[in-house]
């Protein structure tokens, strides 16, 4: 396992981290082999493990809670708030009002008494920067967090904030965690050169596209990821968007057997390999995956490998603009864009 610095922070963090959105109701992942999935990690060199509160609405936290007992000193544990948790309008956000419950809640089901990182994990535009961070700094300085960033914002907001923390005397994101894999690379043209100017680490999410670059989507074969049957769109190969990713999927898989590689491997190996990326976010659902994942932990892809990925999906290309997921509200809502 290879290890860099996370942001400006001094906090040496595995390059591959375990991400836990599939632990629980979500991913279908049951405790037992959850307390597998994390030991294993750990025995290899991961020590980053990145839940929310959001996942299965707690399940998650409680189950990285209960796998990570006796072992917290070895974990760099990672948390995120802001997306809704009940019908109530008020238990979501970044206010300070829900963030400082949702963090108790987050640590009550986690079984810690802090979390090392702290992320926001959408831009809330109903709440200003300086309410948020001003709420997260109070957090920090309470030692219930050591340290927190932002996922999925926009490239202008992640300067937004920065000079927002600048401007009130607060402390500020050290991290930011976006979408970005060999099939969405629009995280190239913005958010990774100011992640970069700012000197943010970044964990990368879904850097397998979600299961795209498993090997699970092949031409002539039936669908063997997303059995739970989460968000069935992204898999249908009727679609256009679908069908122009399997093209690339295919021609990547070419690549990756030329180099003596696995599509995994591939896919890992290249996202890690950005300057401005800390480390990627893998999400097994079963020791299997995880062990597929692990392999990458020391790919290093050679010159002529990343000059064949540009061939095939450009440089801050996304083929699926749709599942990024940072689309600011101006264009998701006629409301602000009409009078």
């Amino acid at each position: 396992m290879r290890y860099r610095t996370l942001g400006r922070t001094g906090v040496q963090v595995s390059t591959l981290a375990l991400g836990a959105m599939n632990f629980g109701a979500v991913g279908r992942t049951g405790q037992a082999d959850v307390d597998v999935i994390v030991r294993t990690a750990l025995d290899a060199g991961v020590n980053v493990i990145d839940t929310a509160d959001h996942y299965s609405r707690g399940q998650s936290e409680e189950m990285v809670g209960r796998a990570i007992a006796g072992r917290r000193d070895d974990v760099v544990l990672a948390t995120k708030a802001m997306l809704p948790m009940t019908e109530e309008p008020n238990h979501r956000g970044a206010s300070r009002r829900w963030l400082t419950r949702a963090l108790d809640d987050s640590l009550r089901r986690l079984g810690v008494d802090h979390v090392d990182l702290y992320q926001v994990h959408r831009w809330d535009p109903e709440t200003s920067d300086d309410e948020t961070l001003s709420a997260l700094t109070d957090l920090q300085r309470a030692g219930k967090i050591r340290y927190f960033g932002s996922s999925t914002f926009p490239a202008y907001r992640v300067v937004q904030a920065q000079w927002a923390a600048r401007e009130h005397g607060l402390s500020r994101y050290v991290t930011e965690q976006p979408s970005y894999s060999v099939l969405q690379r629009g995280a190239e043209a913005h958010v990774l050169p100011v992640a970069q100017e700012y000197g943010l680490g970044v964990l990368v999410w879904s850097p397998l596209a979600s299961g795209w670059l498993s090997g699970a989507v092949r031409a002539g074969r039936p669908v063997t990821t997303n059995r739970t049957g989460f968000m069935p769109e992204r898999f249908d190969l009727e679609l256009p968007v679908n069908r122009a990713r399997l093209d690339a999927v295919e021609r990547l898989a070419a690549v990756a057997d030329e180099a003596g590689l696995t599509l995994v491997q591939l896919a890992l190996g290249f996202v890690t390999a950005h300057p401005g990326v800390t480390s990627a976010l893998i999400g097994p659902r079963t020791l299997e995956h995880l062990h597929s994942q692990l392999a990458a932990a020391g790919t290093v892809l050679t010159e002529d490998v990343l000059d064949a990925v540009d061939a095939i999906v450009p440089p801050g290309v996304d083929l699926a603009p749709g599942e990024k997921m940072d689309d600011p509200p101006s264009l998701l809502d006629a409301r602000l864009r009409r009078r």
